[in-house]
């Protein structure tokens, strides 16, 4: 803390923080619509800044409305900078009002940026000694950094000072502004020199000096050793006017004639009454109850109030002097005589990997409700790294605590450390929570659901980063090289945040309706179940795969060659900018969008569009999609077979989709096409192991069924009761002819409708999909809802009650918030508006498959043999099987009636299953 004469003076560059607010926080508003994301990030950033440092002078400053002097000698300045949202620019004048409220000195300037002023104040400042701190996510400001001048970014935690922005742009202080003129800034649209990179500038500029000494010594840029020095001196040369113009546009003024003082920044007493009335306006509820009850805690940090009424009410005391470090058998025996005395522990390992299959433990932690934390190391191998207990000897140890289902666990993404110890033969038994997954049954758009985001929101506490205790980039270390004095503290602070978390989000979910239903006998039994598939794997015929690269390269080949053809000219059909000459400038397409830069979109949107009347883009379409395939599978999956398993080992996410629908990665299993004939090849490389089938079992019409469940609509849950063909049947009511006369084309019309509205799809939409006017689209609509009025009607509520609750809900409670449900802008309302009539039917759907899987895994756990079945993969509405050969017949009828009997809806569910020796047979 810094206090008295001793304290900086902060200057704060809010237009930066309005910015880096408003872009990189989720999207907030009040009841009434109203953007307050951007309002909020500021002033929690602010507050945070005078918890940290107490200073007794503050200035914050904004750039003022209208052009600077830098627009007057180079009109293109910032011209890429697309204009000003109204959601952002909304809430401006009452952030000014706020932050002048809270006792801030508010400073804005006309003509010239805000970097400007503070230069000036830093300038004055540093000449007298001061020393200065400007509050900052701007990189140009690092040309002010100087013995009394440090930066800082609050919403980052970085500090920079000389040292600091020597090792980042590896250039002194004194030479960021040649740096940038050289380089140039898309961001701000200052042009640099053509072909001069971070590298080639920085090379110059520690070679020669600054850009004035390089333009007075050209000839000895070619002695430089940096890649195309020899042809550098003609490019400077050639663009000289340009690199001088750069200069100026790159130079924060510092000597602008302000009549401001050190005395006009002085902190003053927040308005309190003013306060209350703002943040009532604009709902920030814990803010609020601090001016409310006169408490002097006013300016401590906050987490973000949100639609679960989740506040700051209790904030954590976390005491790292009850951090030990076990390194003898004696008191790693002691600590497991603790832990077994427990009912609920907290567990974590430390690994050097975030792959699991080839992640080597490092070290254990544990926690205990009463707030005492250890550390267990077992593989630190650093130079002089102390004597540790033997990996095995402690294993072995810890093997019956964790395996029992005594103490109860608690963890963060305990999956993962389920499959790191799956490796050394340990289970994980008796898991009562994972923060990660309560987090995300709680609210799952509020926030990341990592340890350090979660802490900082429910517990008001910042985590140690592992970038503070392993380092940054390449120089990153593993944790096993780590020394210990840092790696105890942050490895014990992980169990007892965790520990907390497990505190607070426990209670917050009981508070909801149904929500600790969906974590407790959901979420956590699916996710042992996953843990149990990620470790089994899948067996990938790398061969099939080699052979299909061969022939997808010959495919892209040919199609390259096909698009020259056609459009006349050889270019790189990856590069945008040659991709959008060639379309609307040589062969003057329409322009059917823009990007937010202003360039013809080339988007895979705008092709499927342009394709419909022309055979270029249709082309384009094709090369890159085999180019995907080639890349993202057939290359790739070969080099993801695991060593020792001979298996590929994908990761299921289930905190990332926001409605509850699971996703994968490396590989992602969710993407690989089905429609497409390269596609349903890729498929065939997904083989059983010897002596057993693949049986792919899928959900028909799932979602279609659980609309028909919740519109409760008496045409739709007859055709499905009769188990008539749904789309036939749309058709029959639609075009009003018997359903034994009803055409392919309207069958397709009928089919679009129905999946078309359960995403919430728009008439003009509709006329895109199917290529029709819109009057006709519109009319298939009407009468839609003429046939199915329960539809209509189910629709219509839904988008009453989600702006009136901010969240709608699956069958089973999970429920969905939708911060843009009142939203000022109409498309992000309309956005809203549609994942509000999409998001039960598709959260509903994930929590089926997921109750399944759950059911199917008892059964599987039941068989007499367990090898007879492997649940190997869950794609969308599927769950893929390994079947003994023998058993196919009666463990594939069980598995479908085990998924259709899952829950019991209002119509039938139909799971269809097929048998096959790879994946894309058994479909």
């Amino acid at each position: 803390m810094h206090n008295g004469d001793n304290a900086p003076l902060i200057l704060v560059d809010g237009s930066s923080y309005l910015f880096r607010a408003f872009h990189g926080l989720p999207p907030l508003t009040n009841s009434k619509g109203q953007d307050t994301g951007a309002i909020y990030g500021v002033i929690n950033m602010l507050k945070s800044l005078v918890k940290e440092y107490s200073p007794s002078h503050v200035a914050v400053v904004f750039d003022a409305k209208g052009k600077t002097f830098r627009d007057d000698i180079f009109p293109e300045y910032k011209a890429n900078r697309p204009p000003m949202p109204v959601e952002l620019s909304s809430q401006i004048a009452p952030l000014h009002e706020i932050v002048e409220a809270m006792g801030f000195t508010l400073v804005i300037e006309p003509k010239v940026e805000a970097d400007d002023v503070i230069g000036t104040i830093a300038k004055k400042a540093s000449e007298q000694g001061q020393h200065c701190i400007i509050s900052t996510g701007d990189k140009d400001m690092a040309q002010l950094v100087n013995e009394h001048v440090t930066l800082i970014n609050t919403m980052t935690r970085t500090t920079l000072d000389v040292a600091g922005v020597e090792e980042k742009f590896g250039v002194a202080p004194d030479l960021i502004i040649d740096f940038l003129a050289l380089k140039g800034d898309k961001v701000d649209n200052i042009p640099g020199v053509p072909s001069v990179g971070d590298k080639s500038a920085v090379a110059m500029l520690n070679g020669i000096g600054g850009i004035h000494e390089i333009y007075n010594n050209l000839e000895k840029i070619t002695a430089l050793s940096f890649r195309g020095s020899k042809s550098m001196a003609a490019k400077m040369e050639e663009h000289k006017e340009q690199a001088l113009l750069s200069y100026k546009l790159a130079t924060i003024v510092t000597d602008l004639n302000l009549t401001l003082t050190k005395d006009d920044f002085l902190l003053k007493t927040p308005d309190k009454a003013k306060l209350k009335k703002l943040f009532a306006e604009f709902e920030f509820k814990k803010w609020l109850a601090e001016v409310s009850d006169n408490t002097e805690s006013y300016f401590a940090e906050d987490s973000k109030d949100d639609a679960t009424g989740d506040t700051l009410d209790d904030v954590h005391d976390f005491k790292k002097g009850d951090y030990q470090t076990v390194l003898t058998s004696e008191a790693f025996d002691d600590l497991v005589s603790i832990l077994s005395a427990e009912e609920l522990i907290a567990v974590d390992t430390e690994t050097t990997s975030l792959n699991y299959m080839q992640a080597e433990l490092v070290g254990f932690c544990f926690a205990i409700p009463s707030g005492k934390a250890w550390y267990v190391p077992v593989a630190h191998d650093y130079p002089d790294a102390p004597e540790q207990l033997e990996r095995n000897y402690v294993l072995d140890r810890v093997k019956p605590l964790l395996e029992s289902n005594t103490p109860k666990k608690v963890g963060q993404h305990i999956k993962y450390d389920q499959n790191v110890l799956a490796n050394y033969g340990v289970s994980i038994n008796g898991i009562a929570n994972d923060t990660m997954l309560a987090s995300y049954v709680l609210n799952s758009t509020a926030t990341r659901h990592d340890m350090d985001s979660l802490a900082l929101k429910y517990l008001g506490h910042k985590c140690i980063s592992f970038e503070e205790v392993a380092g940054k980039g390449a120089k990153q270390l593993t944790f096993n090289q780590v020394p210990l004095e840092v790696a105890s503290d942050y490895a014990a602070e992980d169990a007892e945040v965790t520990l907390a978390l497990h505190d607070k989000l426990t209670s917050l979910l009981i508070a909801q309706d149904n929500l600790i239903d969906v974590l407790k006998e959901i979420e956590l039994p699916v996710s042992n179940i996953l843990a149990k598939m990620e470790q089994t794997g899948v067996l990938i015929d790398s061969q099939k795969l080699n052979q299909q690269s061969q022939d997808l390269a010959t495919e892209i080949l040919r199609l390259e060659k096909q698009v020259h053809e056609l459009s006349g000219e050889s270019f790189n059909l990856g590069s945008t900018k040659q991709l959008q000459r060639i379309l609307f400038e040589k062969m003057s397409l329409p322009v059917i969008k823009k990007t937010p830069k202003g360039a013809p979109s080339t988007s895979e949107e705008v092709l499927q569009e342009l394709s419909n009347d022309y055979e270029l883009p249709a082309l384009i379409m094709q090369y890159r999609g085999l180019s995907k395939l080639k890349n993202t599978y057939t290359d790739k999956l070969p080099l993801m077979i695991d060593p020792k398993s001979g298996r590929v080992h994908t990761s299921y996410h289930q905190a990332v989709a926001a409605t509850g629908r699971l996703s994968s990665s490396d590989p992602n299993l969710q993407n690989i096409p089905i429609r497409s004939a390269e596609g349903r090849q890729i498929r065939t490389a997904f083989v059983p192991r010897p002596g057993y089938k693949i049986v792919a079992a899928d959900y028909s019409q799932i979602e279609l069924r659980i609309m028909a469940h919740l519109s409760k609509d008496a045409g739709l849950l007859d055709a499905f009761k009769r188990g008539e063909d749904i789309h036939k049947a749309t058709a029959a009511e639609i075009f009003n002819v018997p359903a034994s006369d009803v055409t392919p084309d309207q069958r397709r019309s009928a089919k679009a409708i129905n999946f078309g509205l359960i995403y919430g799809m728009s008439a003009f939409g509709l006329s895109r999909q199917l290529n029709i006017p819109r009057s006709d689209a519109q009319s298939y609509m009407n009468v839609y809802f003429e046939r199915y009025p329960g539809v209509k009607k189910y629709m219509e509520s839904t988008r009453v009650d989600a702006k009136e609750t901010g969240y709608v809900s699956t069958v089973f409670g999970r429920r969905l918030y939708l911060p843009d449900i009142n939203a000022s802008n109409g498309a992000r309302r309309a956005g809203a508006e549609r994942a509000a009539i999409n998001a039960p039917m598709q959260g509903t759907a994930a929590d089926i498959i997921k109750i399944a899987m759950i059911n199917v895994a008892q059964w599987i756990d039941s068989l007499p043999n367990e090898d007879e079945v492997y649940m190997i993969m869950q794609v969308h509405d599927e769950l893929v099987f390994e079947i003994k050969e023998s058993m196919v017949e009666p463990h594939t009828a069980k598995v479908v009636t085990l998924m259709e009997t899952a829950v019991e809806l209002s119509v039938p569910l139909i799971v269809e299953a097929g048998v096959g020796s790879n994946w894309d047979e058994a479909h």
